[in-house]
């Protein structure tokens, strides 16, 4: 009996370890669902989603105070990662705007990714928002240069470019370059805006963000 019930066990671990292996950061979107049910999520927001340079974001509410901003990004996500996820953290929301960081974590995944990957995989996110949301205005800011992510630059610089000249010919979708203000005068990333992980920014930094994206968001 004992023997029998260590098998169920070990399948039941199985399967869930299965499970969320087929779904990665599916603990993220329950937790999500969990706030909403607590806390109902403004109607019609301007949804901010992507990796964890939103994610830790945590009081981007006070940067834009006049706006009705929704963070649902999860850290750790790439592109292929919004998509598998679209319904749970982009449409059930019906957002007026949607705002994405996302691209920095596809490079850093493997060296077989490429500028061009991360533009072909924006470009499907693009198209899946478009079909459901045709009229909601998209913005893209461009992937940051971290000190830890150095050797990314040159593909992560192609991957922004490509980008934004997709964005130029498509109505109802932006471009924000904060990548070009995070250097300084001499060429070099700044130091002082991110934190001791070299990777992640400290508030230096989402100051340099605020005003490079306000002028795009709706009221």
């Amino acid at each position: 009996m004992k023997n029998a019930l260590k098998l169920i066990l070990l399948f039941l671990l199985a399967f869930t370890c299965s499970s969320l292996l087929a779904q990665p950061f599916i603990n993220e979107v329950n937790y999500f669902k969990k706030l909403d049910s607590l806390n109902a999520p403004p109607a019609n927001p301007v949804l901010f989603i992507g990796s964890s340079s939103f994610t830790n974001w945590k009081d981007v509410k006070e940067y834009f105070p006049s706006y009705n901003i929704l963070n649902r990004a999860f850290g750790g996500s790439s592109l292929p990662h919004l998509v598998m996820h679209a319904e749970e953290v982009i449409f059930r929301y019906h957002p007026k705007q949607i705002v994405i960081y996302c691209g920095e974590n596809d490079l850093a995944a493997s060296h077989k990714i490429t500028g061009d990957t991360v533009f072909h995989r924006f470009k499907t996110l693009h198209s899946l928002i478009r079909s459901r949301l045709p009229k909601v205005p998209i913005l893209y800011v461009s992937m940051k240069p971290s000190p830890s992510r150095e050797k990314y630059l040159p593909e992560m610089s192609r991957g922004n470019n490509l980008i934004k000249k997709f964005v130029k010919k498509n109505r109802k979708t932006s471009f924000v370059d904060v990548y070009h203000k995070m250097f300084t005068k001499e060429g070099k990333i700044m130091e002082d805006i991110f934190l001791s992980d070299k990777l992640h920014m400290n508030k230096k930094g989402y100051q340099i963000w605020q005003p490079a994206i306000e002028p795009y968001l709706l009221k």
